[in-house]
């Protein structure tokens, strides 16, 4: 893998301390906030693909990203995030004829 698309993988730490590798799909920023979405870096194709939406806050002059605890927000961001993937890849392609 070049590192330029290396540069999309970021290793995220749950509640419990267990390290995953994530890729970077997206960012928007909503109402003053920026938020980022992830799926696995691993992805099994028999399985849905979990989306883990963070966002960017700042911890004493540090940008951290953080949980999105509010279901209804999660969800909500989850819909905005899904309505702009499937706008990019919706998009029509430049034919040449």
């Amino acid at each position: 893998m070049s590192e330029e698309n290396k540069s999309n993988y970021v290793i995220l730490t749950d509640e419990e301390g267990n390290e995953k590798e994530f890729e970077h799909i997206d960012t928007l920023e909503d109402n003053g906030t920026v938020y980022m979405a992830f799926i696995p870096a691993e992805l099994n194709l028999e399985e849905e693909a979990e989306v883990v939406i963070l966002k960017i806050v700042d911890e004493d002059g540090e940008e951290l990203l953080a949980s999105v605890d509010d279901e209804e927000e999660s969800l909500r961001l989850y819909n905005l995030f899904m309505s702009r993937l499937e706008a990019l890849y919706d998009a029509p392609e430049d034919d040449e004829e």
